[in-house]
C-alpha cells in the first residue's frame, strides 16, 4: 500500500506543477495580473522601484571592460551583484544566474532582498524578493514560486561573509519574444539593465 500512495502522491504533485505552469503561461501572454500573482506572472509596471537608479544609489550598472559578467552594480555598502546569464527556457522560463560579492568586512543579511510579500517571508534572506521589468512591454515579473510558495532562487542562508563571492539564479517567466532587455532590481540595489541572450 506504501508503494501505491507514494506513486498516487508523485502523480499528483506532477498534475499540481503542471496546472501551476499553464496558469504562469496563461498569466503572461499580456494579461496585467496584479502584484500578488501566485505564479510570478507579469504585471503593469506603473510605479518605480525603490532601487532605481539615481538619488543616492551606489555604483554604475553595465558589465565591467574585459569581465565575463554581462551586467554588475555595486550598493548597500560594498556588495557587488553580478550576471553572468539570463536566458530563455524550455517551458516559458527566463532563468537569471550570477554571484554576489561582499566586499564588506562583516557578515551581510538583507531580508528586504526576500520580498514584501507576505508568501515569500518563509525564504528568509534570497533572491525572492528580485523583480524584472521590461519596459518595452509595460510589465513587471515576479520571481516564479513553487505551490507552497518556495521561491524558484537561491536562499543564502545565515548571510554571505565578509570577502565571499557567492553563485545565484533566480527564475522568472519569461518576457514576449521580441523583448531583448529587462531592469533587475532587488532589495536597495541601484537597478541595473541586462540582455536576455
Amino acid at each position: 500500500m506504501n508503494l501505491r500512495e507514494g506513486k498516487t502522491r508523485l502523480i499528483l504533485a506532477a498534475v499540481l506543477l503542471g496546472l501551476a505552469l499553464i496558469v504562469i503561461m496563461v498569466s503572461c501572454g499580456g494579461d496585467n495580473g496584479d502584484s500578488n500573482s501566485d505564479a510570478g506572472a507579469g504585471q503593469s509596471d506603473d510605479s518605480s522601484s525603490p532601487g532605481e537608479s539615481g538619488g543616492d544609489s551606489e555604483g554604475e550598472g553595465g558589465a565591467p571592460e574585459g569581465s565575463s559578467f554581462i551586467a554588475s552594480v555595486t550598493g548597500e555598502g560594498g556588495i557587488t551583484l553580478n550576471f553572468t546569464r539570463a536566458e530563455r527556457e524550455e517551458g516559458g522560463f527566463l532563468t537569471v544566474e550570477g554571484t554576489i560579492q561582499n566586499s564588506t568586512s562583516d557578515t551581510w543579511v538583507d531580508l528586504a532582498w526576500r520580498g514584501a510579500e507576505r508568501e515569500l517571508s518563509a525564504n528568509g534572506f534570497s533572491m525572492a524578493g528580485a523583480t524584472l521589468t521590461a519596459k518595452s512591454e509595460g510589465k513587471r515579473y515576479l520571481i516564479l514560486r513553487d505551490t507552497t510558495g518556495r521561491c524558484l532562487c537561491t536562499g543564502f542562508g545565515n548571510g554571505v561573509s565578509p570577502g565571499e563571492t557567492v553563485e545565484w539564479f533566480a527564475q522568472f517567466p519569461a518576457p514576449d519574444a521580441a523583448t531583448n532587455e529587462v531592469d533587475f532590481q532587488i532589495g536597495r540595489m541601484p537597478t541595473v539593465t541586462i540582455e536576455i541572450r
